[in-house]
């Protein structure tokens, strides 16, 4: 029969069971919907997380490793099977920190994937407030850069990030440190070293990053005053920190970079396992869930489409009887599948992206975050629609095959 016949069946079948079909395309349109909102919200959720963590990680961080276990020299030049006996070892002097950095950021600058590099001076140090005394980390750090890499600048919330430029004697501190010392701005506060040297600083800023380990236990100076603090020379740093344009090919830049600079060179994955596993696991599960919800979808449109070929068995006995294949029954039965699949998936996209922003506006205050993350990625989109569409083929395939093979001669006698 012809195409046009096989489609005006379909569209008699859709219309003559309007409740039937309408639960069939919510059906389509709730799994999109909910796919949509899931991976936006996932995604989100992740970019959130990786933000949060990136407030103090860098991409890359090139560093003076510890050195190798040399407790006992003579053994490893000997081996194992000779008996060897040192008496009166001294031990090797390590040299700490990173001489002449000027001269590494300037090796590595030109590489293309690195968008920002900036040196630091960390030292672990005592803040004191009158009998209060904690310890904590001091970051001599370059103010701009700083800033650049991390975003640091943003998580002010007292004070003035950029006052710390023209202030060596000025210091930002993590709130929770500040509250713990009963600091607050324009408060004088004494920092001592491991050596006994000791500075008087004055609070210029207060930061927030709902990270433990710069809310308690960090504060912020200028890079020179850090150096003049520990008595090293302009060139010194204990840390570089680098980022790139692709933090997930933070891996294979440092590998790159490595040959160039004679001190340890480690990627963020490198020491930071958890967080890619974190964000792997997290987009597993919104994967997972969503696929879920889409094959749920998917068993209702064949329950759908089951009964729909149960309730009109006669009628496609009589179709076959007067000269339709089997061909033609699935055609009819698949063309309404996909008329359900397209209008669901374009209610469906619609609905998901009003659902996404009005989850958009829930209040969520957390670190920089006023309302919950949402991600709005045309791909979840194309993918959604996409989905249903496979889904609601195949739901709709199975039974238009069954009633392809119905016997007319045993239906009508029946």
């Amino acid at each position: 029969m012809s195409r046009v016949t096989n489609l005006k069946i379909s569209r008699a079948h859709l219309t003559s069971r309007v409740k039937q079909t309408m639960v069939a395309i919510l059906s389509v349109t709730f799994g999109i919907s909910m796919y949509i909102f899931m991976n936006g919200f996932m995604t989100g959720v992740n970019d959130t997380q990786t933000e949060l963590a990136f407030s103090t990680l860098a991409h890359i961080h090139i560093y003076n490793d510890l050195p190798e276990d040399n407790t006992n020299l003579l053994q490893k030049k000997y081996g194992e099977d000779k008996l060897v006996n040192l008496r009166n070892a001294k031990v090797i002097q390590y040299t700490e920190g990173i001489k002449n950095s000027a001269k590494i950021i300037a090796a590595i600058e030109d590489h293309p994937a690195i968008t920002g590099i900036t040196p630091q001076v960390n030292v672990n140090v005592f803040f004191r407030n009158g009998a209060t005394k904690l310890n904590g980390v001091l970051s001599g750090i370059d103010v701009k850069q700083e800033s650049v890499l991390f975003g640091t600048e943003k998580y002010i919330t007292q004070g003035s990030w950029r006052s710390l430029e023209d202030r060596g004697d000025g210091v930002v501190l993590g709130a929770g440190l500040a509250a713990k010392l009963s600091l607050t701005l324009d408060d004088n506060v004494t920092v001592i070293t491991a050596d006994g040297v000791s500075r008087n600083f004055k609070v210029i800023g207060i930061i927030k990053t709902t990270i433990g380990g710069v809310d308690n236990a960090k504060g912020y100076v200028r890079i020179s005053s850090a150096r003049q603090l520990i008595s090293k020379n302009q060139g010194y740093v204990t840390d570089i920190q680098i980022n790139i344009k692709n933090f997930n090919e933070a891996t294979k830049v440092a590998t790159q970079l490595a040959p160039k600079v004679a001190y340890k060179v480690e990627s963020w994955n490198e020491s930071n396992g958890q967080l890619q596993a974190g964000n792997d696991l997290r987009n597993i599960i919104a994967v997972a869930v969503s696929l879920t919800i889409l094959l749920v979808a998917g068993f209702g449109i064949f329950n759908i489409m089951n009964m729909t070929v149960n309730e009109k068995i006669k009628e496609i006995a009589i179709l076959k009887a007067m000269g339709f294949d089997g061909t033609d029954i699935i055609q009819i039965f698949l063309v309404q599948s996909v008329i359900i699949g397209v209008i669901g998936g374009i209610v469906g996209i619609i609905f998901g992206y009003l659902v996404s922003v009005l989850v958009s506006y829930i209040p969520f205050r957390v670190a920089t975050l006023d309302t919950l993350p949402m991600v709005y990625d045309p791909q979840d989109y194309i993918l959604a629609f996409i989905f249903g569409l496979i889904t609601t083929f195949v739901a709709g395939y199975l039974p238009a095959k069954k009633a392809s093979q119905v016997d007319p001669v045993e239906i009508i006698r029946g």
